[in-house]
């Protein structure tokens, strides 16, 4: 055989086979969890990963309310943001957070794990988190998968 006649495949939007697969968060540690979320809906576990393609898969999270944090991290780690006007920043604990709503832990997490581009805008909006064991993709028929066989 001839190898200067293989070809490198690069996925396109039409040739991508996207999938629903379903995490369950129940005492994974937020950090671990979060990257390899960020990874499946990147794609980049898949063998025609392709860096400027949205070639990943939608994930769901189910259980986001029995996430683990090492250390002390529930009252060490602060969430910053501005509101723009002067004097404006304003910061949460991971456990206050934690109590307005525990999916946006697991949102920011993977999100700051994204691209800060169009596609990591993209990306991100293939990412559906709930609180406790029900969720709303249930007609799209999500494959649930253990994350710990995952790198």
């Amino acid at each position: 055989m001839n190898t200067l006649s293989y070809k490198t495949v690069s996925a396109n939007a039409a040739t991508v086979n996207k999938e629903w697969v379903l995490v369950d968060a129940d005492g994974q540690t937020l950090g671990r969890l979060a990257s390899k979320i960020a990874k499946l809906i990147r794609g980049k576990y898949k063998p025609n990963y392709t860096p400027h393609v949205d070639c990943g898969d939608n994930v769901v999270v189910i259980n986001a309310e029995k996430i683990n944090l090492t250390g002390k991290k529930w009252t060490d780690k602060s969430y910053i943001r501005h509101t723009g006007y002067p004097g404006g920043q304003r910061s949460l604990t991971a456990s206050e957070m934690f109590d307005k709503d525990p999916t946006r832990l697991i949102e920011k997490a993977v999100k700051g794990m994204l691209p800060k581009n169009k596609l990591g805008s993209a990306l991100y909006r293939n990412l559906y988190v709930y609180a406790g064991a029900e969720h709303k993709q249930q007609g799209q028929e999500p494959k649930a998968i253990n994350l710990n066989d995952y790198k």
